[in-house]
């Protein structure tokens, strides 16, 4: 059967890790879920209606699915890159994704044409998209024309949609109409200079301003920052790190930043080492600043940080084929010991549901 059109029902499967204050098990705060297909999971968001958005890349191709049942059972995977623009040797990863008004999603890719060098393949950030009800994403398209990396895309409920990105400086493009179209290429900061070979996390936070995270380089400091933008282009920038990595090379790695109901919580590697933080809504550090947690992270793998509405704070990573992860209580304290489990690639996603509970992919 051909791999695009296999249905999957995914099982459940939980894994204690501890003990929390009061007697409750994180077993029940946290869940795993197996990818269809056995696929690298990418990102996953919560939409309208408390629906799971799901992106992940399996047999060369990125391909998108969701859940109305908290993650039981999953929808037949579309394939995000339409059949017109797959080539022999051509490969399309997902980077990331977005859910903005109406549950529309949005989705960037990157191509290994820098390396096959097909003629007519989109260059740089290639784009599509699923409209409410579609049963296709729209053909995929290149949205800066460039050579570029480092892809994340954010989007609000209310048609804004921002993609930013890497081209030996920090980049954006902003659609004001649901993703139809952008803006040419913006500039975030002339003095920003970004590690050229890791990536960028955006989101919108509850207020209606952008927060973007990227690796800086200057002086070879190699130091997480946080640029929050508002909605007429001004911007604040705070360094997140406090563990300092001074390294003469880009270290080449993933990290996210994800929106909470008070503010944010990030988390990045430094050394090896996993840490996290949780912010303001203007990007500023909540005390304690940043926690390391027993985490460790691999070249280019993925990381989680997610936040629920009491507080508590979800961290994961994978390493090395694992998925490793720890509850935060809100004053940043480990919550239970950590836990782990196979993963099926080098990504790691996951959703906190309105509830509070927390969904990781695997």
């Amino acid at each position: 059967m051909h791999f695009a059109t296999r249905i999957v029902l995914i099982g459940l499967l939980c894994f204690p890790a501890g003990v929390l204050a009061g007697g409750k098990d994180p077993a029940d705060k946290v869940t795993l879920v197996q990818v269809p297909n056995g696929g690298d999971p990418v990102a996953a968001r919560v939409g309208g209606n408390g629906v799971i958005h799901l992106l992940y890349n399996a047999g060369g191709n990125p391909y998108y699915t969701n859940s109305r049942d908290g993650g039981r059972t999953f929808s037949s995977p579309i394939p995000v890159v339409d059949q017109a623009a797959r080539q022999s040797k051509l490969v399309f990863a997902g980077e990331s994704m977005a859910v903005g008004a109406a549950d529309a999603v949005y989705v960037a890719m990157s191509t290994n044409n820098w390396q096959v060098k097909l003629p007519g393949v989109p260059e740089g950030l290639v784009y599509a998209t699923l409209a409410p009800g579609a049963k296709s994403f729209t053909p995929v398209r290149s949205l800066n024309q460039r050579p570029s990396e480092g892809f994340s895309l954010a989007a609000d409920g209310k048609g804004d949609v921002a993609a930013t990105w890497l081209s030996g400086r920090l980049y954006a493009n902003f659609s004001r109409d649901g993703g139809r179209t952008f803006t040419p290429d913006v500039e975030i900061n002339s003095h920003y200079l970004p590690c050229e070979c890791c990536t960028t996390s955006a989101v919108y936070g509850k207020d209606g301003n952008l927060a973007l995270m990227y690796r800086e380089r200057t002086n070879n400091d190699r130091d997480i920052y946080l640029v929050v933008r508002n909605p007429d282009g001004r911007e604040s920038r705070t360094r997140l790190s406090s563990t300092p990595w001074k390294i003469d090379a880009c270290p080449m790695t993933y990290y996210m930043i994800s929106a909470t109901p008070g503010g944010y919580v990030a988390a990045w590697p430094t050394k090896g080492d996993i840490y996290f933080a949780r912010l303001d809504t203007q990007g500023h550090l909540r005390a304690p600043g940043e926690v390391k947690t027993p985490g460790r992270s691999s070249m280019r793998s993925g990381v989680v940080a997610l936040g629920d509405a009491d507080g508590e704070s979800l961290v994961a990573w994978n390493h090395n084929g694992e998925l490793g992860w720890q509850l935060f209580d809100p004053d940043g304290k480990p919550e239970g010991q950590p836990g782990s489990a196979p993963a099926s690639g080098k990504g790691a996603a996951g959703v906190v549901e309105q509830d509070g509970h927390f969904i990781l992919f695997r």
